[in-house]
């Protein structure tokens, strides 16, 4: 299988002097075309900045990150925002959207960069992905007047506006109630279904179960990780217990 990501003895240090610290202690990691992958750690092991390493929102100071055959550390700044926006996609915990613009806008505005003459597409487009993820009637809202679930779904459609080839989740369900986080969950398993990796940085089980692979931090390093079969709906339990003990044996 094809590798989108080839992350090789990544470092990243915060701090100068007696107070520098290495936040990635010399990473590899990989995510393969197509793949559906948590990573997993306590708060400070890493993960949020192995998927900002990963994904070029961040530079790292050793090791290489390579992206769909791109040495992302031999491109400029210019040609790094290009790729981030048109092949990757972005998720976070809390959507950053525009107070001043309707739930529409928000979705579409980033796309407009370079299209503005194909501004009837676009809304088009986003208006087959708000159907896709249950919140069609909700475009001329601001967002304000929409749900913590439903503002999640806004900023799905917004990364998926591209056709990224990976999406990147940022504890995506952190700040939704449990049947807001499993109908999110839902959507990405359905992205993922349809071809496009995820990489979602996680500490809620639940949702590290619904993932094939995932890969536990701690310190710095990835010590250990669990493969599981592509997600049918069935034995739910079962695979949150597989994490459960996972997470007990490398005492995280």
């Amino acid at each position: 299988m094809k590798k989108i990501i080839i992350g090789d003895q990544i470092v990243k240090s915060f701090g100068q002097g007696d107070e520098k610290r290495n936040i990635l202690d010399g990473v590899s990691a990989y995510i393969n075309e197509g793949e559906f992958v948590a990573v997993m750690g306590p708060s400070g092991s890493g993960k949020s900045t192995l998927m900002f390493a990963l994904s070029g929102m961040d530079g790292v100071n050793d090791g290489k990150v390579v992206f769909d055959g791109r040495d992302l550390s031999a491109v400029g700044e210019n040609e790094l925002s290009d790729i981030r926006r048109l092949k990757m996609g972005f998720v976070f915990q809390q959507p950053t959207m525009l107070k001043n613009l309707n739930i529409l806008d928000n979705i579409i505005l980033p796309s407009m960069r370079d299209n503005r003459k194909n501004a009837a597409k676009i809304s088009e487009k986003a208006r087959v992905l708000m159907k896709k993820v249950g919140i069609t009637e909700l475009e001329k809202r601001d967002i304000t007047q929409v749900s913590g679930g439903q503002l999640q779904r806004a900023g799905i459609c917004r990364a998926l506006m591209n056709s990224p080839k990976i999406i990147f989740g940022d504890e995506p369900t952190g700040s939704l109630n449990s049947k807001s986080a499993q109908d999110i969950m839902d959507i990405f398993s359905e992205i993922n279904a349809e071809g496009t990796a995820v990489m979602l940085v996680t500490h809620d089980a639940k949702v590290a179960a619904r993932t094939e692979r995932i890969m536990f931090m701690r310190d710095g390093s990835i010590v250990s990780e669990l493969k599981l079969p592509k997600f049918d709906g069935a034995d739910m339990d079962g695979r949150i217990e597989k994490v459960m003990v996972k997470m007990r044996e490398i005492g995280i």
